[in-house]
Protein backbone atom coordinates (compact mmCIF):
# COMPACT_ATOMS: atom_id res chain seq x y z
CA UNK A 1 0.00 0.00 0.00
CA UNK A 2 2.68 2.52 0.84
CA UNK A 3 4.73 1.06 -2.33
CA UNK A 4 1.64 1.97 -4.23
CA UNK A 5 0.69 5.68 -2.78
CA UNK A 6 4.52 6.65 -3.24
CA UNK A 7 4.53 5.48 -6.87
CA UNK A 8 1.49 7.27 -7.65
CA UNK A 9 3.11 10.15 -5.81
CA UNK A 10 6.36 10.60 -7.90
CA UNK A 11 4.52 9.51 -11.12
CA UNK A 12 1.75 13.02 -10.73
CA UNK A 13 5.38 14.67 -9.33
CA UNK A 14 7.15 13.86 -13.04
CA UNK A 15 3.97 14.55 -14.77
CA UNK A 16 3.62 18.05 -13.38
CA UNK A 17 7.12 18.30 -14.33
CA UNK A 18 7.37 17.31 -17.82
CA UNK A 19 3.92 19.63 -18.30
CA UNK A 20 5.88 22.99 -16.97
CA UNK A 21 9.05 21.52 -19.42
CA UNK A 22 6.30 21.68 -22.55
CA UNK A 23 4.19 24.94 -21.60
CA UNK A 24 6.19 27.12 -19.77
CA UNK A 25 9.42 28.48 -20.80
CA UNK A 26 12.41 29.72 -18.55
CA UNK A 27 10.87 33.11 -17.58
CA UNK A 28 9.74 30.68 -14.54
CA UNK A 29 12.19 31.61 -11.45
CA UNK A 30 12.63 27.98 -9.58
CA UNK A 31 10.31 29.93 -6.32
CA UNK A 32 7.18 29.98 -9.19
CA UNK A 33 8.16 26.49 -10.39
CA UNK A 34 7.77 25.07 -6.66
CA UNK A 35 4.15 27.40 -6.50
CA UNK A 36 2.60 25.46 -9.41
CA UNK A 37 4.01 22.16 -8.36
CA UNK A 38 2.27 22.61 -5.12
CA UNK A 39 -0.92 23.31 -7.05
CA UNK A 40 -0.62 26.81 -5.63
CA UNK A 41 -2.29 29.95 -7.86
CA UNK A 42 0.97 31.81 -9.62
CA UNK A 43 0.26 35.56 -9.56
CA UNK A 44 3.06 37.43 -12.24
CA UNK A 45 3.77 41.20 -12.47
CA UNK A 46 5.33 41.14 -15.48
CA UNK A 47 6.55 44.42 -17.17
CA UNK A 48 5.73 43.30 -20.85
CA UNK A 49 4.55 40.57 -23.00
CA UNK A 50 7.87 39.55 -24.02
CA UNK A 51 8.22 38.54 -20.06
CA UNK A 52 5.09 36.00 -20.36
CA UNK A 53 6.28 32.87 -18.76
CA UNK A 54 3.53 30.70 -21.42
CA UNK A 55 5.11 28.80 -24.45
CA UNK A 56 3.06 29.77 -28.02
CA UNK A 57 1.51 26.61 -28.87
CA UNK A 58 -2.06 25.66 -30.44
CA UNK A 59 -3.30 25.67 -27.03
CA UNK A 60 -2.13 29.35 -25.54
CA UNK A 61 -2.04 31.05 -29.60
CA UNK A 62 -5.01 32.67 -28.99
CA UNK A 63 -4.55 33.77 -25.44
CA UNK A 64 -1.16 35.38 -26.16
CA UNK A 65 -2.16 36.69 -29.75
CA UNK A 66 -4.96 38.56 -27.95
CA UNK A 67 -2.93 40.09 -25.94
CA UNK A 68 -0.08 40.99 -28.31
CA UNK A 69 -2.81 42.66 -30.34
CA UNK A 70 -3.40 44.74 -27.27
CA UNK A 71 -0.08 45.79 -26.43
CA UNK A 72 -0.37 46.67 -22.81
CA UNK A 73 1.30 48.80 -20.81
CA UNK A 74 0.93 47.18 -17.73
CA UNK A 75 -0.06 43.24 -17.59
CA UNK A 76 -0.13 40.42 -15.09
CA UNK A 77 -0.73 36.60 -15.81
CA UNK A 78 -2.43 34.51 -12.88
CA UNK A 79 -1.82 30.31 -13.35
CA UNK A 80 -2.59 26.99 -11.91
CA UNK A 81 -2.67 23.70 -12.43
CA UNK A 82 -4.70 21.29 -11.72
CA UNK A 83 -5.16 16.90 -12.24
CA UNK A 84 -7.88 16.20 -14.54
CA UNK A 85 -8.54 13.47 -12.28
CA UNK A 86 -11.42 14.87 -9.56
CA UNK A 87 -11.71 17.86 -12.11
CA UNK A 88 -13.55 16.38 -15.12
CA UNK A 89 -16.31 18.71 -15.12
CA UNK A 90 -13.50 21.87 -14.91
CA UNK A 91 -14.68 23.68 -18.34
CA UNK A 92 -17.98 23.10 -17.61
CA UNK A 93 -17.96 24.29 -13.76
CA UNK A 94 -15.55 27.61 -15.54
CA UNK A 95 -17.98 28.23 -18.24
CA UNK A 96 -20.80 28.35 -15.84
CA UNK A 97 -18.79 30.72 -13.09
CA UNK A 98 -17.43 33.04 -16.22
CA UNK A 99 -21.25 33.16 -18.21
CA UNK A 100 -22.99 34.22 -14.91
CA UNK A 101 -22.10 37.73 -14.45
CA UNK A 102 -24.34 38.15 -11.70
CA UNK A 103 -22.18 36.47 -9.34
CA UNK A 104 -19.38 39.26 -10.34
CA UNK A 105 -21.08 41.62 -8.33
CA UNK A 106 -19.89 41.94 -4.88
CA UNK A 107 -16.15 40.10 -5.75
CA UNK A 108 -14.06 41.56 -3.00
CA UNK A 109 -11.58 44.42 -4.00
CA UNK A 110 -8.64 45.57 -1.74
CA UNK A 111 -7.58 49.27 -2.62
CA UNK A 112 -3.89 49.22 -1.51
CA UNK A 113 -4.24 53.59 -2.23
CA UNK A 114 -7.42 53.46 0.07
CA UNK A 115 -6.46 51.20 2.51
CA UNK A 116 -10.42 49.82 2.09
CA UNK A 117 -12.34 46.96 0.91
CA UNK A 118 -14.98 47.44 -2.08
CA UNK A 119 -16.73 45.68 -4.45
CA UNK A 120 -14.75 45.34 -7.92
CA UNK A 121 -18.49 45.28 -9.66
CA UNK A 122 -21.08 46.52 -7.99
CA UNK A 123 -23.63 46.40 -10.73
CA UNK A 124 -23.88 43.55 -13.86
CA UNK A 125 -26.24 43.48 -16.52
CA UNK A 126 -27.07 41.05 -19.56
CA UNK A 127 -28.19 43.23 -22.58
CA UNK A 128 -27.61 40.08 -25.32
CA UNK A 129 -26.24 37.13 -25.60
CA UNK A 130 -25.33 35.97 -29.36
CA UNK A 131 -24.03 32.13 -29.94
CA UNK A 132 -22.92 29.97 -32.68
CA UNK A 133 -21.63 26.22 -32.34
CA UNK A 134 -18.76 26.91 -29.79
CA UNK A 135 -18.62 30.21 -29.43
CA UNK A 136 -21.08 32.59 -27.60
CA UNK A 137 -20.43 36.37 -26.79
CA UNK A 138 -22.44 38.09 -23.73
CA UNK A 139 -23.17 42.30 -24.05
CA UNK A 140 -23.33 43.60 -20.40
CA UNK A 141 -22.92 46.44 -18.45
CA UNK A 142 -20.57 46.51 -15.89
CA UNK A 143 -20.43 49.31 -12.89
CA UNK A 144 -16.88 49.96 -10.99
CA UNK A 145 -16.20 52.29 -8.41
CA UNK A 146 -14.34 55.21 -10.00
CA UNK A 147 -15.76 54.35 -13.30
CA UNK A 148 -18.98 54.38 -13.51
CA UNK A 149 -21.37 51.88 -15.47
CA UNK A 150 -19.82 51.20 -18.89
CA UNK A 151 -20.47 48.66 -21.43
CA UNK A 152 -18.56 45.55 -22.13
CA UNK A 153 -18.28 42.54 -24.35
CA UNK A 154 -17.42 38.76 -23.46
CA UNK A 155 -16.36 35.97 -26.01
CA UNK A 156 -16.44 32.83 -24.66
CA UNK A 157 -15.17 29.95 -27.04
CA UNK A 158 -15.72 26.17 -25.53
CA UNK A 159 -15.38 22.87 -26.41
CA UNK A 160 -14.10 18.86 -24.35
CA UNK A 161 -10.64 19.71 -23.70
CA UNK A 162 -10.13 24.00 -24.62
CA UNK A 163 -12.05 27.01 -22.88
CA UNK A 164 -11.26 30.51 -24.21
CA UNK A 165 -12.67 33.54 -22.03
CA UNK A 166 -12.08 37.30 -22.99
CA UNK A 167 -13.61 40.57 -21.39
CA UNK A 168 -13.16 44.11 -22.67
CA UNK A 169 -14.28 47.36 -21.67
CA UNK A 170 -16.13 48.66 -24.84
CA UNK A 171 -16.22 52.09 -24.68
CA UNK A 172 -14.16 55.10 -22.08
CA UNK A 173 -13.68 54.61 -18.32
CA UNK A 174 -14.15 58.14 -17.07
CA UNK A 175 -12.68 58.48 -13.90
CA UNK A 176 -14.66 59.96 -11.12
CA UNK A 177 -16.71 62.01 -14.39
CA UNK A 178 -13.47 63.87 -15.01
CA UNK A 179 -11.26 62.41 -17.60
CA UNK A 180 -10.73 59.57 -19.75
CA UNK A 181 -8.12 57.11 -17.61
CA UNK A 182 -8.91 53.76 -20.47
CA UNK A 183 -9.86 54.20 -23.94
CA UNK A 184 -12.62 51.42 -25.18
CA UNK A 185 -10.95 48.18 -25.60
CA UNK A 186 -8.22 48.91 -24.11
CA UNK A 187 -8.64 46.90 -20.55
CA UNK A 188 -8.21 42.74 -21.80
CA UNK A 189 -8.95 39.71 -19.17
CA UNK A 190 -8.75 36.58 -20.72
CA UNK A 191 -8.76 33.17 -19.05
CA UNK A 192 -7.97 30.21 -20.57
CA UNK A 193 -7.91 26.17 -19.77
CA UNK A 194 -6.61 23.57 -22.02
CA UNK A 195 -5.53 19.84 -21.46
CA UNK A 196 -2.04 18.59 -21.33
CA UNK A 197 -1.99 15.04 -20.84
CA UNK A 198 -3.30 14.17 -17.11
CA UNK A 199 -3.30 17.92 -16.55
CA UNK A 200 -5.23 21.21 -16.57
CA UNK A 201 -3.35 23.83 -17.19
CA UNK A 202 -5.54 27.42 -16.17
CA UNK A 203 -4.01 30.87 -17.55
CA UNK A 204 -5.29 33.91 -17.18
CA UNK A 205 -3.55 37.41 -17.89
CA UNK A 206 -4.93 40.99 -18.33
CA UNK A 207 -3.65 43.84 -19.37
CA UNK A 208 -4.52 47.91 -19.76
CA UNK A 209 -3.24 50.04 -22.52
CA UNK A 210 -2.91 53.10 -21.10
CA UNK A 211 0.42 55.83 -21.61
CA UNK A 212 2.99 55.27 -18.53
CA UNK A 213 2.76 58.40 -17.58
CA UNK A 214 5.01 59.31 -14.22
CA UNK A 215 2.45 61.32 -12.15
CA UNK A 216 -0.22 58.38 -12.95
CA UNK A 217 2.17 55.28 -13.23
CA UNK A 218 1.31 54.08 -9.87
CA UNK A 219 -1.53 54.63 -9.44
CA UNK A 220 -3.09 53.39 -12.62
CA UNK A 221 -0.39 49.82 -12.29
CA UNK A 222 -2.25 49.47 -8.62
CA UNK A 223 -5.49 50.19 -9.38
CA UNK A 224 -6.33 48.57 -12.84
CA UNK A 225 -3.58 45.82 -12.00
CA UNK A 226 -5.32 44.66 -8.69
CA UNK A 227 -8.67 44.45 -9.93
CA UNK A 228 -7.36 42.12 -13.15
CA UNK A 229 -5.61 40.01 -10.60
CA UNK A 230 -8.43 39.92 -7.91
CA UNK A 231 -10.96 39.08 -10.98
CA UNK A 232 -8.96 36.17 -12.04
CA UNK A 233 -7.78 34.95 -8.71
CA UNK A 234 -11.41 35.01 -7.77
CA UNK A 235 -13.01 32.81 -10.80
CA UNK A 236 -9.74 30.21 -9.61
CA UNK A 237 -11.14 30.49 -6.52
CA UNK A 238 -14.51 29.41 -8.18
CA UNK A 239 -13.92 26.62 -9.37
Amino acid sequence: MKKSFLFSTIFAFIALVSVQAEIFNSKLSSNEKQKLENGEVLIRNIKSMKDVCVKENDSSSRILATMKKLDPAFVAEVIQIRPVEGNENLIEEIDSTLCNIGDYVGIPYFSDRQQKWYELYSSAEIKKITEEKNDKQIDCILEMSLFGKFNSQINVTKDENFYFYELKNMENLIYHDKFTAVKSKKMVSCITVFRDDDNWVLYAIGGVDVPKLWFLKDRIETSFMNRIKTFCNFIFSKI
